[in-house]
């Protein structure tokens, strides 16, 4: 699957939520809100901030389905505007986590408070940032989306 594959993908799971939970209002904010939300549920499982803590980071497994909870709404956000990437932007610098992901926060709000494809770009830049620090390659991404997609699916059916 390419990664533009993933916009169109997007598309139908949040028509089948909107659809499944009669949602009538613009939600953009709602979703930016999840967005930052998903990402500190991130950072929370990477420990990186934790510095009073000897307990090391959550399994692999557990931080590639919390990374691609934001991927769905970054994804999401990018239909909403007409923002779609062509290709996953391949940065690869090594940063403290910390740091990426205070800068993935701040380049997060900076687009919702201004909706710019520019801004956009910018925080999907952060999140390549963040996987190549993870040691996540664009193929488990892509297959880590696939699998909480069809999650995403299964817990509308049963009322999640």
């Amino acid at each position: 699957m390419q990664f533009r594959q993933l916009f169109e993908k997007q598309r139908q799971l949040d028509r089948f939520i909107e659809e499944n939970q009669h949602v009538q209002k613009d939600v953009f904010d709602e979703k930016g809100l999840a967005l930052l939300v998903e990402l500190s549920e991130l950072a929370n499982e990477t420990r990186c901030f934790k510095f009073w803590s000897t307990k090391g980071p959550s399994e692999r497994a557990v931080l590639l389905e919390e990374f691609v909870d934001s991927i769905h709404f970054m994804l999401s956000l990018g239909n909403m505007r007409g923002f779609l990437l062509e290709e996953w932007p391949y940065l690869k610098e090594k940063k403290e986590l910390t740091e990426i992901f205070l800068n993935t926060t701040q380049t997060i709000l900076t687009f919702l408070q201004h909706q710019t494809e520019e801004n956009y770009r910018a925080m999907w830049e952060q999140y390549s940032l963040i996987a190549y620090n993870l040691n996540f390659t664009i193929d488990d991404v892509l297959q880590a989306y696939e699998l909480k997609n069809e999650k995403n699916y299964e817990r509308q059916r049963n009322g999640y």
